[in-house]
């Protein structure tokens, strides 16, 4: 099964229209036979269709010649899609039918006048060109329709070889987008996989005795020999590797080709792109990330996790060659992972849609490997289940989109996207896949970092995973023995909250059966009555560190104290002065108009003075630089609110959450919101807008997180009441999606 093959098949057709036309003696000039579409391409399966047509030029008769020209080819027994179309009814048709014009770009001469097919097919290619930024968005769209209707190749337990997403017929339109000169695809890597796809065709062609496009599971067996492949595991597994190769290669032209409909009529083609920089040693291209002239990618092992975060999250492309480059001069990253890394791939995951096509580079190019080298046992694998819509990692990927809109829910976003990204990692092993994947993710998040209370919530997540769905539908839910299945293996409510998300992210990522209502509806109310048993293991209240006041505080209640000590993971900013309404404020307020990235917080007064430790990711901070800026806020020359009280509304909007039963000496707010800069100093300003003291505060930021605890009391008094904590809820809230003033502040 090969391209000789087919090239043979095309041949023999070839001969046989060739005789029929020259038996019925049609005209010498102004009339030919002409191949289109797969036939055009010389790429005959064994059991395909002949299309051809007979052209002419409008001022030919057509005669009973041209009838007769299709009986010789019925008799042969060979199948023929054909037509007879003047000129300009075939450059009419194919501007009003999208499919013809495809079919017509690979246009071939059979016999007849060569001139009169060299003329139509220069007409059709011009045309094609002419209107490519129109036609463009339609084709798209049945490339997309396709897509829902019939899945991808790569995953699809029944994949329809020309039809599926990265089938034969996405190669044909790449082929198609080629020729409109507006961008390229790798030629080599696009015939490769078209070619090797269609040998796989002729296999199929070949064992179902008759003209399929769909693998049935039966087939792949006898598809092996013909393939040269040892059963049918590999013949499968070959074949879907095409697919994802071919999808990549889709998903990148089609990105690219929006990009270049985006760009405004006055960008000229093929100029020097315009490089925007994002830090890092990155910048934006056409909309695609890539390296900036300053990049020194062998200096940065976080590069490559920082470039896919940025592609991720910015919904853009991950240049290709740039992750070649990234993979081969980053240097690998120590074991365990720095924190700042671990942010990072939080971040990647947590991306939502923008995910999948940075992913899928990172596979493509051998990059996911080099970080999670884990990642192969799963790569490509088909699930058991007919219930699943994707082969087992496709699946994970899916389940990390999912649980990205469940953010919000949780209060570790961290620990739920590695374990969404982990929870099938034991797949395809002898043994029950939760079980064999808990200590494969206990070793991989201890290598990302995690401490040892994360490591065993990430590793508990995997093994339970299932734990909800099967308690839920298989037992009497008013048996107190049911929540008891829980509660004897979830340790506590942040667990239980953990796998609840889970749990659902995994089963939309499944199919639409696995997460109807009815079956959320039980789910829900089993956590419901576990969450009612379990005790909180993990309290609210803070924990005060001591710290030595500087003689000049005591010395000057106006003084105000900034210094700055550096780890190898970043700084540690110490902020203190007299305790007041609004110091945290104005300190978040320094901090986030230097556009320092704020890891983790902790905030409170020890003998009358304010102290805030603040945990963040940059080095190289002068606190002499920072207590200036602190100093301008403090005296009313800079008003921060005008920076930083404006922004574009999140996606997932925040949550606000009083717990009354946290503390008796104040009032605990939980606030869970995107991060960016200034979060910290927008919720503080809107406390202080109104009258309110932040006694201590907890402040963390996990992956694209921001979850921070915030001690609430009223001004030299003590808890609020609940009109008033209320009240603090709505501020903060309103101040976190306003996207003017921040509430109660001038």
């Amino acid at each position: 099964m090969t391209a000789a093959d087919r090239a043979q098949r095309a041949r023999a057709a070839d001969s046989l229209c060739q005789q029929a036309f020259a038996d019925v003696g049609c005209p010498e000039t102004g009339v030919a036979l002409v191949a289109v579409g797969g036939y055009g391409r010389e790429e005959l399966a064994p059991f395909s269709d002949l299309d051809v047509v007979l052209v002419h030029d409008d001022e030919v008769v057509v005669g009973e010649w041209a009838g007769k020209v299709w009986y010789p080819l019925w008799d042969s027994g060979a199948n023929i899609d054909h037509s007879v179309r003047s000129v300009s009814e075939v450059i009419d048709q194919s501007e009003a039918d999208l499919k013809v014009a495809l079919g017509l770009l690979d246009v071939r001469h059979l016999a007849g006048d060569p001139n009169l097919t060299l003329r139509l097919r220069t007409a059709v290619l011009a045309a094609w060109r002419r209107d490519a930024k129109q036609r463009l968005p339609e084709l798209q769209e049945l490339v997309r329709d396709r897509g829902r209707l019939l899945g991808e190749l790569a995953h699809v337990s029944v994949p329809d070889i020309k039809e599926a997403t990265g089938g034969l017929r996405d190669a044909t339109v790449l082929k198609a987008l080629v020729a409109t000169w507006l961008i390229d695809v790798p030629h080599a890597e696009l015939e490769g996989c078209r070619q090797a796809l269609l040998d796989v065709r002729d296999a199929l062609h070949t064992v179902a005795g008759r003209a399929t496009d769909r693998v049935a599971p039966e087939f792949w067996t006898d598809m092996a020999p013909l393939l040269d492949l040892p059963d049918a595991a590999a013949t499968q597994l070959h074949t879907r590797r095409l697919g994802r190769r071919l999808t990549h290669l889709s998903r990148l032209a089609w990105r690219r080709a929006d990009a270049v409909l985006r760009r405004p009529p006055s960008a000229k083609a093929g100029r020097r792109p315009q490089l925007t920089p994002i830090g890092g040693g990155l910048a934006v291209a056409y909309e695609e990330v890539v390296l900036d002239g300053g990049a020194r990618p062998t200096q940065d092992p976080l590069m490559l996790l920082r470039a896919a975060a940025e592609a991720a999250e910015r919904n853009l492309v991950l240049e290709p060659s740039t992750t070649a480059r990234l993979i081969a001069e980053v240097p690998p990253l120590p074991d365990p992972w720095p924190a700042e890394a671990r942010d990072l791939l939080v971040r990647l995951l947590a991306a939502g849609r923008g995910l999948l096509g940075v992913w899928e580079t990172l596979d493509e190019i051998g990059a996911v490997a080099s970080f999670l080298p884990e990642w192969e046992r799963v790569r490509l694998l088909p699930h058991a289940s007919v219930v699943h819509r994707f082969t087992v990692d496709r699946h994970l990927v899916e389940t990390c989109i999912e649980a990205s809109s469940l953010i919000r829910r949780v209060s570790r976003p961290d620990v739920l996207m590695v374990a969404a990204l982990l929870h099938d990692i034991g797949k395809g092993q002898l043994v029950e896949h939760c079980v064999a994947g808990e200590p494969i993710a206990r070793e991989i998040a201890r290598r990302m970092g995690f401490d040892d209370h994360e490591t065993e919530l990430i590793a508990g997540l995997v093994r339970w995973h299932l734990l909800l769905p099967e308690t839920a539908t298989t037992r009497d839910p008013e048996d107190p023995q049911t929540v008891g299945l829980v509660t004897a293996r979830i340790k506590d409510r942040e667990e239980l909250e953990l796998l609840a998300a889970l749990t659902e992210a995994d089963a939309r990522a499944t199919s639409e059966k696995a997460w109807t209502t009815w079956r959320a509806s039980l789910i829900r109310s089993l956590v419901r009555r576990a969450s009612v048993e379990l005790a909180e293991n993990v309290t609210l209240e803070e924990t005060a560190r001591r710290v030595e006041i500087p003689a000049e505080l005591r010395a000057d209640p106006g003084a105000v104290s900034v210094t700055v000590s550096e780890d190898e993971d970043g700084s540690e900013v110490t902020v203190m002065a007299a305790d007041r309404v609004g110091l945290l404020a104005d300190a978040a307020a320094m901090l986030a108009l230097q556009r320092v990235s704020v890891r983790a917080a902790r905030v409170w007064t020890e003998d009358g003075v304010g102290v805030s430790v603040w945990q963040v990711a940059r080095t190289g901070l002068e606190a002499s630089v920072l207590r200036q800026r602190l100093e301008t806020i403090v005296d009313g020359r800079l008003d921060p609110a005008e920076r930083l009280g404006r922004s574009e509304a999140a996606e997932l909007a925040p949550i606000v959450v009083v717990h009354p039963e946290a503390s008796t000496r104040a009032t605990v707010l939980e606030v869970r919101a995107a991060d960016r800069p200034g979060v910290v100093y927008l919720v503080c300003a809107a406390l202080a807008g109104l009258g309110l003291t932040v006694a201590s505060a907890h402040v963390d930021t996990l992956g694209p997180q921001a979850v921070d605890v915030f001690y609430v009391q009223e001004s030299g008094a003590g808890a609020l009441t609940d009109a008033r904590a209320a009240e603090a809820a709505q501020a903060v809230r309103a101040a976190l999606t306003a996207t003017g003033q921040v509430p109660g502040v001038n």
